[in-house]
Protein backbone atom coordinates (compact mmCIF):
# COMPACT_ATOMS: atom_id res chain seq x y z
CA UNK A 1 0.00 0.00 0.00
CA UNK A 2 1.12 3.35 -0.74
CA UNK A 3 -0.83 6.52 1.20
CA UNK A 4 -0.89 9.30 -0.79
CA UNK A 5 -1.71 12.66 0.84
CA UNK A 6 -1.80 16.24 -1.25
CA UNK A 7 -1.64 20.05 -0.31
CA UNK A 8 -0.60 23.27 -1.21
CA UNK A 9 -3.91 24.20 -2.79
CA UNK A 10 -6.00 27.63 -2.30
CA UNK A 11 -7.25 30.48 -3.85
CA UNK A 12 -5.00 32.61 -6.60
CA UNK A 13 -5.64 35.00 -8.95
CA UNK A 14 -5.25 33.97 -12.94
CA UNK A 15 -1.35 34.71 -13.88
CA UNK A 16 -0.78 33.48 -10.10
CA UNK A 17 1.25 30.39 -9.69
CA UNK A 18 0.81 27.49 -6.31
CA UNK A 19 3.23 24.40 -5.77
CA UNK A 20 0.80 21.27 -4.83
CA UNK A 21 2.78 18.91 -2.72
CA UNK A 22 2.23 14.97 -3.01
CA UNK A 23 3.69 13.24 0.06
CA UNK A 24 3.95 9.59 0.18
CA UNK A 25 4.11 6.63 3.02
CA UNK A 26 3.75 2.98 3.26
CA UNK A 27 5.56 1.10 0.28
CA UNK A 28 8.79 2.37 -1.54
CA UNK A 29 7.83 5.24 -3.13
CA UNK A 30 10.95 6.07 -5.21
CA UNK A 31 10.05 3.17 -7.72
CA UNK A 32 6.60 4.07 -8.13
CA UNK A 33 5.51 6.59 -11.65
CA UNK A 34 3.70 9.76 -9.80
CA UNK A 35 0.70 11.34 -12.10
CA UNK A 36 -0.98 14.19 -11.49
CA UNK A 37 -5.17 14.55 -12.02
CA UNK A 38 -7.36 17.18 -11.66
CA UNK A 39 -11.30 17.47 -11.61
CA UNK A 40 -13.40 20.51 -12.34
CA UNK A 41 -17.09 20.71 -11.21
CA UNK A 42 -19.49 18.86 -13.56
CA UNK A 43 -16.16 17.20 -15.58
CA UNK A 44 -14.07 14.21 -15.55
CA UNK A 45 -11.12 13.72 -14.04
CA UNK A 46 -8.69 14.51 -16.37
CA UNK A 47 -4.87 13.97 -17.02
CA UNK A 48 -2.18 16.78 -16.19
CA UNK A 49 1.21 15.31 -16.00
CA UNK A 50 3.21 12.46 -14.92
CA UNK A 51 7.06 11.58 -13.43
CA UNK A 52 8.05 7.90 -14.42
CA UNK A 53 10.54 6.80 -11.46
CA UNK A 54 13.49 5.94 -13.41
CA UNK A 55 15.31 8.79 -14.68
CA UNK A 56 12.42 11.41 -13.72
CA UNK A 57 11.35 12.19 -17.49
CA UNK A 58 7.96 14.12 -17.14
CA UNK A 59 4.81 14.25 -19.52
CA UNK A 60 2.32 16.51 -19.65
CA UNK A 61 -1.15 17.06 -20.97
CA UNK A 62 -1.26 20.26 -24.03
CA UNK A 63 -3.53 22.23 -21.63
CA UNK A 64 -0.65 22.32 -18.90
CA UNK A 65 2.63 22.06 -20.99
CA UNK A 66 4.63 25.19 -20.57
CA UNK A 67 3.47 26.30 -17.75
CA UNK A 68 3.18 22.89 -15.34
CA UNK A 69 6.21 21.63 -13.62
CA UNK A 70 6.20 18.42 -11.92
CA UNK A 71 9.70 17.29 -10.02
CA UNK A 72 9.73 14.83 -6.99
CA UNK A 73 12.74 14.12 -4.24
CA UNK A 74 12.54 10.30 -3.16
CA UNK A 75 15.09 10.88 0.07
CA UNK A 76 11.43 13.42 1.06
CA UNK A 77 9.12 10.94 -0.52
CA UNK A 78 7.64 13.99 -2.13
CA UNK A 79 6.13 14.67 -5.61
CA UNK A 80 5.61 18.13 -6.90
CA UNK A 81 3.29 20.09 -9.07
CA UNK A 82 4.69 23.68 -9.89
CA UNK A 83 1.30 25.73 -11.45
CA UNK A 84 2.49 29.12 -13.02
CA UNK A 85 0.60 31.43 -15.69
CA UNK A 86 -2.61 29.66 -13.56
CA UNK A 87 -6.12 30.29 -15.72
CA UNK A 88 -9.17 29.92 -14.56
CA UNK A 89 -10.10 27.06 -16.57
CA UNK A 90 -7.46 25.57 -14.08
CA UNK A 91 -9.06 25.80 -11.38
CA UNK A 92 -10.09 21.60 -10.13
CA UNK A 93 -9.80 19.50 -7.74
CA UNK A 94 -6.34 18.04 -8.11
CA UNK A 95 -5.10 14.68 -6.86
CA UNK A 96 -1.89 12.80 -6.87
CA UNK A 97 -1.90 9.34 -7.73
CA UNK A 98 1.10 6.39 -8.15
CA UNK A 99 1.96 3.25 -10.11
CA UNK A 100 3.95 0.67 -10.34
CA UNK A 101 3.73 -0.20 -13.69
CA UNK A 102 1.86 2.43 -15.58
CA UNK A 103 2.94 5.97 -16.58
CA UNK A 104 0.38 6.88 -18.68
CA UNK A 105 -2.37 9.35 -18.64
CA UNK A 106 -5.28 6.62 -18.24
CA UNK A 107 -6.42 7.39 -14.79
CA UNK A 108 -7.91 3.76 -14.13
CA UNK A 109 -4.73 2.55 -14.16
CA UNK A 110 -3.25 3.93 -11.27
CA UNK A 111 -3.39 2.05 -8.41
CA UNK A 112 -3.14 4.65 -5.52
CA UNK A 113 -4.63 8.06 -4.70
CA UNK A 114 -4.88 11.24 -2.75
CA UNK A 115 -7.64 12.63 -1.34
CA UNK A 116 -7.22 16.02 -3.56
CA UNK A 117 -6.41 19.57 -3.39
CA UNK A 118 -8.62 22.06 -4.53
CA UNK A 119 -7.42 24.83 -6.81
CA UNK A 120 -9.30 28.04 -7.44
CA UNK A 121 -8.02 30.15 -10.18
CA UNK A 122 -10.15 33.86 -9.96
CA UNK A 123 -10.00 36.19 -13.28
Amino acid sequence: QVQLAESGGGLVQAGGSLRLSCAASGRTFSNHHMGWFRQAPGKEREFVGVIRWLGGNTYYADSVKGRFTISRDNAKNTVYLQMNSLKPEDTAVYYCAASLYYSGSSDSNYDYWGQGTQVTVSS
